[in-house]
């Protein structure tokens, strides 16, 4: 009996860990078929068995609508009865939540000021736009998942180190994005004024001293849905250097723990703006945290990519 086939069998017997792995195959799309609303369904039992991951998990595809249409009520139920469980990574998320402003439906129901910081009003600040708890919690939710930055070379199809940024980085995909981060991915969504299906996964971004983002645009070259804006929020300043630059405006950014910078890569009619080139200064001392989401101009499903929309 091969290994998959092993663990289905434990899984229609009702073994939580089987029925978590399951689930885990389904979305990952190997070594089984990618099966969004099976791997709900797999979760969902697993949950039942009492496996905590596999709570945490299911409530995170609820929140963010993977599967199935996003429901934040059915999520705030799931973490409910898993903090009634003993969920302690649980109990942790409601304690969050409940500090946030948010409506039913887990969007902010305030935001703070944002305020221009160029005179085309092009790039912008929401000043304390996170909490300290909510920025610790996006760079735990990221730890482990760090690397350093690559691309593809085209040549050979290898992962090369990336040339242009040397910072670790990790992205904050569907199975990671609890309530708290689906609720500041909407605010994120909101200080932007857009849709948050428009924004690409949560990218965490970790700098050690002599680590950069050199100068660059994020405008992406032939693509369908270009992405249209930026967001970065700043999840430390216990660090010397780092600084965002945009030398088109002669403007320079010190980094403040929470704070929200907004900035178009496109104007009004869609075409790239030259001015929106940033980079962010190489660190001096400490350890620089920041997490990015690039915005498109489309909303799209994340499973298939922002191309496919």
């Amino acid at each position: 009996m091969t290994a998959v086939a092993a663990v289905q069998r434990r899984a229609a017997a009702g073994e939580g860990e089987a029925l978590f792995q399951l689930g885990l195959w389904q979305l990952q799309g190997r070594p089984l078929p990618r099966d969004l609303p099976g791997a709900r369904a797999a979760l969902r039992r697993a949950a039942d068995a009492g496996h905590d991951e596999a709570q945490l998990i299911e409530i995170a595809l609820a929140a963010n609508g993977t599967g199935a249409d996003a429901d934040w009520h059915t999520a705030m139920g799931l973490l409910d009865t898993a903090v009634a469980a003993g969920n302690v990574p649980a109990r942790q998320l409601k304690t969050l939540l409940a500090a946030m402003s948010l409506d039913d439906a887990g969007t902010p129901a305030s935001l703070p000021v944002i305020q221009p910081l160029t005179a085309d009003g092009s790039v912008r600040r929401a000043v304390a736009a996170f909490t300290l708890a909510e920025c610790a919690h996006i760079a735990r939710a990221a730890d482990d998942l760090l690397a350093p930055a690559a691309v593809v070379d085209p040549r050979t199809g290898r992962s090369v180190p990336h040339p242009i940024r040397t910072s670790d980085a990790a992205v904050i995909g569907p199975v990671r994005e609890d309530p708290v981060i689906r609720a500041l991915n909407q605010r994120i969504a909101a200080l932007s004024a857009t849709r948050i299906g428009q924004g690409e996964a949560l990218t965490v971004l970790r700098y050690r001293p002599g680590q950069q983002f050199r100068l660059h645009s994020d405008i992406l070259p032939q693509v369908r849905n270009q992405r249209v804006a930026t967001v970065l929020v700043y999840l430390n300043d216990d660090f010397t250097g780092g600084e965002t630059s945009f030398p088109d405006h002669g403007l320079v950014i010190r980094p403040r723990v929470g704070d929200a910078i907004i900035f178009d890569n496109v104007d009004a009619a869609g075409h790239a703006l030259a001015t929106a080139r940033h980079a962010g200064e190489p660190v001096r001392s400490g350890v620089k945290w920041l997490a990015t989401r690039w915005i498109r101009a489309r909303p799209f499903d994340v499973w298939t990519g922002p191309e496919a929309a």
